[in-house]
């Protein structure tokens, strides 16, 4: 019997889960707390910039994490990753003023950006395909929890504690899933010494930061936007010409250009477009033009949290039966379909249909993210399956980042233009959106607004369509065709 110790899967996997938790819970509990933030520390002109911040840093590193571990294994890249978003944790927790809150969040980011790929990474190291979708639907269930009791745990806190303990709520759930992965994961020792491309991760983190930001200013019209776009396109370049030359380039253009990985890719992406459209816009149609309140409109887009474990699990069981190409692509067909009773809403509709259509997209999202991922996980070897892991997900924030900016075009193009009516102000709007404010009974603005978001929704349903669209271009795929590379005792 060998005395080298062995990976219990089921505690690595408690660890996985306590570190997707509170990066999970992170964006719903501060959203909770920023009123009493900002009456605290003043900055509201900067309030965007908490959320943006940390969205940014996590999108830009996320895919330099994916390729650290695989350089240097996931054990010590995890642990670092946690270190990193415990001390913005503990940072954000002492901030004094807006600006010092939005550096601390930054960091917290640049920890979520380990966290998120490195996870799924260890969590496709352990399992094989066929069982490996079933932790990812645990995964999913994960996050569709958190999304629900942030707010209620961020009310809580605030109602009894100070402002600071919904981010150092974090130091007891970090410092358990950190030992966790210490005591529990094990795994071969990596004695090769392979050169670390920081030219070209500096250069892709500037590019990102850059296009974010450009895409989070367009709409604004803010004078750096013109900036922000050429910064993008010249360290792209650069970006380019570094990975050409470099002995371990940072990205693997071979591994984002390979068919089923950038078709699955594809799909994320307009997957993650869709899904920041309807988290955005589904509450303000509820609320402005059905007239119902923000409780009713939080239920309607809850049903996406419960389709999305429900599709995840689904898939997790039937594709090593079915196929993964044919479950990933019949999954899929719940985007547009869900999306169709959203085109079809009108001013006298029930938020019923809202909510079911929520469900079926719901579905769609969590069959289509579990095959994607393990798509992308199963067709590449371990020493590459970080870095695809994190395309995956870094197409996801982006395409979260290009949905906020092209369905925010869209509704504020409808607003202005509406057919034989005045544009809507921003304080027309915010009136009647205003569920403390006297209920605004002109039915003018009402209709802008309905005829403005149905402009979204259809929107909305035409990405479905891409995200369908994408998945028809992934090839059949044998799975199982690599070994795994850490040494695992009893299953889950």
């Amino acid at each position: 019997m060998s005395g080298k110790p062995q990976t219990s899967r089921p505690l690595v996997v408690a660890s996985v889960m306590a570190a997707s938790a509170m990066v999970a819970i992170e964006a719903t509990i501060v959203s909770t707390a920023m009123p009493q933030i900002v009456a605290d520390l003043g900055g509201l002109s900067l309030y965007s910039w908490v959320f943006a911040s940390f969205l940014l840093a996590q999108t830009a590193t996320t895919v330099m994490f994916g390729k650290l571990a695989d350089l240097y294994g996931r054990k010590p890249i995890m642990l670092a990753g946690l270190v990193i978003f415990l001390v913005g944790s503990v940072l954000a927790g002492f901030a004094w003023s807006m600006p010092a809150m939005i550096v601390f969040r930054l960091i917290q980011g640049v920890g979520a950006g380990c966290i998120q790929p490195v996870t799924l990474t260890i969590v496709g190291d352990l399992y094989p395909a066929h069982e490996r979708g079933k932790v990812q639907g645990w995964l999913a269930s994960v996050w569709a929890i958190s999304a629900v009791l942030g707010p209620m745990a961020g009310g809580l806190i605030i109602k009894d504690l100070s402002w600071a303990w919904i981010f150092w709520i974090n130091v007891p759930i970090g410092l358990a899933s950190a030992l966790g992965f210490m005591a529990y994961l094990h795994e071969e020792a990596r004695h090769e010494r392979r050169a670390l491309d920081l030219g070209g991760a500096a250069l892709f983190t500037i590019a990102i930061g850059a296009l974010m930001m450009g895409l989070t200013d367009i709409s604004t019209g803010a004078e750096r936007t013109e900036f922000e776009f050429a910064l993008f396109a010249v360290c792209s370049v650069l970006f380019v010409w570094q990975e050409r030359r470099a002995a371990e380039p940072m990205i693997s253009f071979s591994l984002w250009a390979h068919r089923p990985i950038a078709a699955g890719n594809a799909s994320t992406l307009f997957c993650g477009m869709a899904l920041m459209g309807l988290t955005t816009f589904l509450p303000m149609y509820v609320q402005g033009v059905l007239h119902r309140s923000p409780v009713v409109a939080g239920l309607a887009l809850t049903m996406m949290m419960l389709g999305w474990p429900a599709g995840s699990t689904l898939a997790a069981r039937t594709f090593h039966r079915f196929g993964l190409r044919r479950i990933m692509i019949g999954g899929s067909l719940f985007l547009p379909i869900g999306a169709l009773p959203f085109v079809v809403l009108d001013p006298s509709s029930s938020p019923v249909t809202a909510g079911i259509g929520s469900l079926v997209m719901g579905l769609g999202m969590g069959t289509t993210s579990v095959c994607c991922l393990v798509l992308i996980q199963e067709i590449v070897g371990p020493s590459q399956r970080g870095s695809a892991t994190a395309s995956n997900l870094f197409s996801r924030n982006l395409g979260s980042t290009l949905g906020a900016t092209i369905f925010g075009a869209v509704l504020n193009y409808g607003l202005s233009h509406a057919k034989g009516m005045a544009a809507v102000t921003n304080d027309q709007l915010r009136q009647l959106l205003d569920a403390s404010a006297a209920r605004v009974e002109n039915q003018a603005i009402r209709l802008v607004l309905h005829q403005s978001l149905h402009q979204t929704f259809v929107a909305l349903l035409v990405i479905a369509v891409a995200a369908v669209v994408s998945l028809l271009f992934v090839p059949p795929v044998r799975l199982g065709q690599h070994t795994r590379r850490v040494s695992t005792t009893e299953a889950v």
